[in-house]
């Protein structure tokens, strides 16, 4: 569990550093988070051992399928926050805003095949499977959503953290249940960053 408590804070660091007020106007976002994710996918290999990720069609029409759901859900939970939430909008447009000066095409590229799936390798497939061999599979679900949702409160962006907490919670639950299909929860996320962040924003 040392380790793990080790890639942990060296997330939490990462994090602080890419979305905190203080550290984020220092740093380039998209070279950071590609840094991030690939120090955080090495670690996942490293500490967890070869993450059990198999293409194949079945599990790239599983994650497309779950990855259009998931953005419905935030389409409906966009317009809702904004009717209840004058600040909701505002948030938004800051997280938008990250990808201002930076090709559309460069971001979709990194999300599909860098940031998206090592956020998967590491906090489903690294994290909350050594919560769930050392505790039990719902209080590894539990404890990986937390530990997901709390790295982005540097942010200090309320529908940031929120949006996190529900990934985590709709990611974490498919791991939970199917991870034998651990493949279409890594294509979800993948698909689900490029739609939700730069071919279909909300």
């Amino acid at each position: 569990m040392k380790r793990l408590y080790v890639a942990l804070a060296v997330a939490l660091c990462l994090w602080f550093v890419m979305f905190s007020p203080w550290t984020s106007p220092l740093v380039d976002f998209w070279t950071a988070m590609t840094l991030s994710a690939l120090v955080l996918t090495g670690l996942a290999c490293a500490f967890g051992g070869k993450p059990p990720v198999k293409p194949g069609l079945t599990e790239i029409g599983l994650g497309a399928a779950i990855a259009v759901l998931l953005w419905m859900v935030f389409w409906v939970g966009d317009k809702a926050s904004q009717l209840l939430f004058a600040f909701a909008r505002p948030q938004v447009d800051l997280i938008y805003g990250m990808k201002s000066g930076h090709s559309p095409l460069c971001i979709s590229l990194l999300l599909l095949c860098i940031i998206g799936p090592a956020e998967e390798i590491f906090w489903r497939g690294y994290v909350q499977r050594t919560f769930s061999q050392r505790f039990t599979p719902d209080l590894g679900f539990l404890l990986a959503t937390a530990c997901y949702t709390l790295v982005h409160l540097p942010s200090m962006n309320f529908m940031l953290i929120m949006a996190a907490m529900v990934c985590g919670l709709a990611w974490g639950a498919l791991y939970r249940l199917i991870p034998q299909h651990f493949t279409a929860i890594v294509v979800s996320h993948a698909l689900w960053d490029a739609a939700a962040f730069v071919w279909f924003p909300f």
